[in-house]
């Protein structure tokens, strides 16, 4: 999303431009500070580059173009033995994902939410199975939503209920796809930057609730790999499969916080090591 010098610097506009509306304005603009931030930025970008001449500039052509109503393109689904064998086991990454969000919004609205777990994983199921059956792609609870409630501080599912239904709508408009295919590429990655932070620091503020302790460097080496496997998107492949970030770091910080939480000694692991209790003497006068 950063191509050039000129890009990176517009990302740095973005989220500054987000950072600014969420701590001087109130009320609704306050609550709509990622909407306003990237309206902002935009402007600005318009203005440097559609103005000056200091970059690609906007192109609006797509938006003229298109009609106001129409029908997503529906596919039938396809069955294919070697693309379900690939995209299978990430079922097993969403599952964390979904859990890892569940427990970043607990940390934020302070209520836990374990109890819906289940709940959480049935609807993703159910709602990747619609999606596919018009050919879709498999859906998930998106971390950039965690990362919006994280902002403006709403966690009412009655919020996101209606926000569905009317995304819904959209849907079926050709000229709102092409004003959203319309905003500038670093724009979006400014925005991203945003939400991707704030759901990062609400995982790590989880982690201060539970009082991890960092003085540890099993804790330590396991948090900081992760953390850069996760947000680099450092990927393996396997023949054809490729694990991306969300993968490897889930599987990472399973397999190393399991090696290195073991009794080099007697090659048991210390969470399933026996406790044993201690006396100290205390000395006579």
């Amino acid at each position: 999303m950063a191509a050039s010098n000129f890009d990176s610097w517009m990302q740095a506009v973005t989220f500054v431009c987000v950072g600014l509306v969420a701590v001087l304005t109130r009320g609704m603009v306050q609550r709509l500070l990622i909407l306003v931030g990237l309206i902002l930025a935009s402007i600005i970008y318009g203005i440097l580059t559609n103005g000056m001449g200091l970059g690609k500039p906007i192109d609006f052509s797509g938006v003229a173009s298109a009609a106001w109503f129409g029908a997503p393109a529906f596919a039938a689904p396809v069955f294919s033995g070697p693309a379900m064998l690939l995209i299978a086991p990430v079922a097993i990454i969403l599952v964390a994902e979904n859990l890892g969000h569940i427990k970043a919004v607990t940390a934020m609205t302070g209520r836990n939410l374990d109890q819906y777990m289940g709940r959480a994983f049935i609807g993703d199921g159910v709602a990747t199975v619609v999606s596919g059956m018009g050919g879709g792609t498999g859906v998930t609870t998106y971390a950039e939503n965690i990362g919006v409630m994280a902002a403006t501080k709403i966690y009412s599912t009655a919020v996101f209920l209606f926000a569905a239904l009317i995304a819904l709508v959209l849907g079926f408009s050709p000229k709102f796809g092409a004003v959203i295919q319309a905003i500038p590429l670093p724009v979006m990655g400014g925005v991203s930057i945003v939400v991707f932070g704030l759901i990062a620091v609400a995982g790590a503020k989880i982690w201060v609730d539970n009082r991890v302790d960092f003085s540890q460097n099993k804790n330590l080496i396991v948090a900081a790999i992760t953390l850069v496997l996760g947000t680099g998107d450092f990927t393996l492949k396997f023949g054809q499969f490729a694990l991306g970030g969300i993968g490897t770091a889930t599987f990472g910080a399973i397999l190393i916080h399991a090696l290195l939480n073991r009794d080099t000694s007697t090659g048991v692991s210390v969470a399933d090591a026996p406790t044993v209790e201690t006396t100290t003497a205390t000395p006579r006068r």
